[in-house]
């Protein structure tokens, strides 16, 4: 109340005393002032009363109180935004272009400023003040707006001027009818939701992503699943057969099954595992088959030590080293040899499982399950960089090559089992 009233007081006084120096000029130019001159006073009065009322009716229907902050017809507005300056400026830009009645838009992205202007209306039927209405011939046409982005740390802080197009001496003059209160809340509402509608589509996004995470190692364990025991059932149906034709070999190869366990099963609920490590596994399930094949397989391994931190699906390795096996050399009369090839170029590492066997010419087309899961299982583990190829090599035979991100790693350290007694 007591703002309103001193707003009042203010715009009267104001005019009473131009209206005074008015009539001061006019008896030295004029002589006595006269009633052309009372009337003069008279409609300036009235005018400025009903341009006061107007305007504190109209704020408080804008603004829902009157004090000093919603009465002024200069508006300032300080907005902390969660952007870097470049979007915190481009999000001004777009909320500030799209204010109705905007012309006139300066854009300066490499200082981070903008200032346009807005045409004022009349609040009531929308339409510029009639020229014949006494106040529009005093009143200010248009409104402007300037906005100035200062960057922070992760944040941007925005400067907004909303004010008449007129010197500050307007203001003990003429009330805007909170049409720069308007605008600075407009500006001020539009940000916030911009900003809100940013922040629900980021969560939105990273839900969305986190949910395609979870199916992706929910498919990347269960093709796991279906590779592990794969091994594990072909070589205790191996042993079961050796107890009763040789008890000496099916020993040596439970031994050998304990200690590809040992090197298997800490990481059992790994998706993901290193070059080295499938090596090592690789070399026990080998000693495995060579108690059933003997001399009717050969291996040749070429791997640089430097390589052995890549990484690969758990399994990779030996599904290569099983399908070169079963599909090439076992169906082979005399056998053959298995070639462990890795090289690295252009922060690619090649890794090939090759083979002198029958190649495609036998009774599988290198496309069943196993060699499925591997494409799916790669894809999921190493990202759209990782690939596979099966080709035929020369003279007989397959050659399968893993291409691998080098930058793609794990530590190379698993932990170990105890020592397990050797079966007997």
């Amino acid at each position: 109340m007591i703002a309103s009233l001193w707003f009042c007081l203010r715009i009267l006084i104001a005019w009473v005393l131009a209206l005074v120096a008015l009539g001061i000029v006019w008896a030295h130019v004029f002589g006595d002032p006269g009633t052309v001159f009372a009337l003069l006073v008279i409609g300036s009065l009235v005018m400025a009363a009903v341009n006061t009322a107007s305007h504190l009716h109209r704020v408080k229907l804008v603004a829902g109180r009157l004090d000093h902050d919603s009465l002024a017809s200069r508006q300032r507005r300080q907005i902390e935004l969660p952007l870097d300056a470049g979007q915190a400026f481009a999000l001004v830009e777009s909320v500030i272009t799209g204010l109705p009645r905007v012309t006139d838009v300066e854009s300066s992205p490499g200082s981070l400023q903008l200032r346009a202007k807005l045409g004022r209306v009349d609040p009531y039927n929308m339409s510029p003040p009639s020229r014949w209405n006494p106040r529009s011939w005093l009143t200010v046409k248009r409104n402007q707006v300037s906005a100035t982005v200062t960057p922070g740390q992760g944040t941007s802080s925005v400067t907004l001027l909303f004010e008449p197009e007129a010197g500050a001496w307007v203001d003990l003059l003429m009330a805007d009818e909170g049409s720069n209160h308007e605008n600075a809340e407009a500006v001020s509402r539009a940000l916030s939701r911009r900003v809100a509608e940013q922040r629900r589509d980021e969560r939105e996004s990273a839900a969305r992503t986190e949910a395609e995470k979870e199916l992706s190692v929910a498919r990347l364990n269960l093709l796991h699943a279906q590779v592990e025991p794969h091994f594990l059932y072909n070589t205790l149906a191996n042993a079961q057969v050796l107890t009763r034709t040789d008890p000496e070999r099916a020993d040596r190869m439970l031994g050998h099954l304990i200690q590809y366990l040992r090197s298997s099963l800490p990481g059992i609920d790994q998706s993901v595992s290193t070059l080295g490590q499938e090596l090592e596994r690789v070399q026990a399930y080998l000693e495995i088959l060579r108690i059933r094949m003997g001399a009717r397989l050969a291996l040749q391994i070429d791997v640089p030590e430097s390589l052995h931190d890549v990484a690969l699906p758990s399994m990779a390795l030996q599904t290569l080293v099983e399908n070169a096996i079963k599909h090439g050399l076992e169906p082979k009369p005399g056998g053959g040899t298995i070639w462990l090839l890795a090289r690295e170029s252009d922060g690619l590492v090649n890794l090939t499982v090759a083979d002198d066997g029958q190649g495609f010419g036998g009774t599988s087309s290198g496309t069943g399950i196993g060699l499925k899961n591997l494409r799916e299982r790669l894809r999921l583990t190493c990202g759209p960089e990782a690939a596979f190829a099966l080709v035929s090599n020369f003279p007989s035979g397959a050659a399968a090559t893993l291409t691998l991100p080098r930058a793609n790693t794990v530590p190379p350290v698993v932990p170990r089992l105890p020592e397990l007694p050797h079966a007997s």
